[in-house]
């Protein structure tokens, strides 16, 4: 809709994974590059954390795309299942068709599907996204699928990645065992404000504008007031900002914009003086805001 009023082939602030807006901070470069050397290196147990909206997704999105197209590769969105539900969405994920009835049929097919992938030197990845909701038993499961392995290899590298509360979660006596499998740990911060700043500038520029700005520097200072840097609300408020501004006819976009497109999300409200906070998130609006994954 103000894709023509501002001079841009695309809207640079859609929710979704596409690599064509791929723009790291240094956390999410590191953590891409750590992704990418574990995968390579057959490191085995890999955990990625990050706060709501910080980017996981995206960065799994941006390693998918700087593997090999063959790798097999398993990615899991809803952990909430039993083991044996488990199984069979993995198979589906990898494409195994041997049919199992027991646990112990699906980890014989398993590991000697692994051992032909190792055979033809592809390494295969399972992807666990969401793992904080984990139950311990299904943890435990995953570790176990860590056994699988020769004398001088693993046979499938797994990532976990999730909220800070899967660290919390690792952190749990019972779990000592899987922690200590655990050989890379990387955690995503939100933006700073510099990066932020280089992050909105840069989608811009991906989406074709070739203008002198059309956020201010008033209005990119209260962007990371109200966001703290977390690119899911950025990108939020960047799109509902441009859409104000078309609206009304703004050609360049300064803090009150920002303010009022962050209201009428509920991401800030007015104090009793008349000064404008900024709202935490609270649980249904962090519930609100996970549809944008």
């Amino acid at each position: 809709m103000y894709r023509d009023f501002y001079g841009l082939m695309r809207a640079p602030f859609e929710m979704t994974p596409d690599p064509t807006f791929l723009v790291l901070s240094d956390t999410h470069r590191e953590g891409l590059a750590m992704l990418v050397y574990a995968v390579r290196a057959r490191k085995g147990f890999v955990v990625l954390t990050g706060e709501v909206g910080t980017g996981k997704t995206t960065l799994l999105h941006a390693l998918l795309g700087q593997l090999e197209p063959e790798m097999p590769s398993a990615f899991l969105f809803n952990p909430r299942l039993e083991p044996l539900d488990f199984f069979r969405v993995l198979f589906d994920e990898f494409g195994i068709e041997t049919s199992c009835r027991t646990k112990a049929e699906y980890l014989l097919s398993l590991n000697r599907f692994l051992i032909d992938r190792l055979k033809e030197n592809r390494t295969a990845l399972l992807i666990i996204d969401e793992a904080q909701n984990l139950s311990p038993e299904m943890l435990e499961e995953v570790r176990l699928l860590s056994n699988l392995e020769t004398p001088t290899s693993k046979l499938l590298q797994i990532m976990l990645v999730g909220q800070p509360e899967l660290d919390a979660m690792l952190d749990r006596p019972d779990l000592r065992q899987l922690r200590q499998r655990v050989v890379l740990r990387h955690h995503l911060r939100p933006f700073d404000e510099g990066e932020l700043s280089g992050y909105v500038e840069e989608r811009l520029r991906l989406a074709g504008y070739t203008g002198k700005g059309i956020f201010k520097r008033a209005a990119l200072r209260r962007l990371y007031e109200v966001t703290r840097g977390v690119p899911r609300l950025v990108n939020v408020l960047c799109d509902g900002a441009l859409l104000s501004g078309y609206t009304r006819e703004q050609t360049s976009l300064d803090a009150s914009t920002i303010d009022d497109v962050a209201r009428e999300l509920r991401l800030v409200e007015a104090a009793p003086n008349g000064q404008r906070t900024t709202l935490s998130p609270s649980p249904r609006r962090r519930s609100w805001l996970g549809l944008f994954r």
